[in-house]
């Protein structure tokens, strides 16, 4: 997986993001969308995210990994 730069990041669309409106987890690759649902878990886990926000990143990557 290639580090994201500013550039890319900030041309991705807001779908590509687990959570959008903080423009955080980037699912815009299988596997960015992997790595976004291990690392949401890691974080509510550690009381950095809620359990509703950790949903909303899993069904954004879920979305992407169930493309073909």
């Amino acid at each position: 997986m290639s580090k994201l730069t500013k550039e890319e990041r900030d041309s991705l669309p807001d779908d590509d993001f687990g959570l959008p409106e903080k423009r955080a987890y980037p699912v815009d690759t299988k596997a960015r969308a992997r790595n976004a649902k291990a690392r949401a878990t890691q974080e509510l886990e550690r009381g950095l995210l809620t359990p509703a926000e950790r949903n909303e990143i899993d069904q954004a990557a879920d979305r992407k990994l169930q493309e073909e």
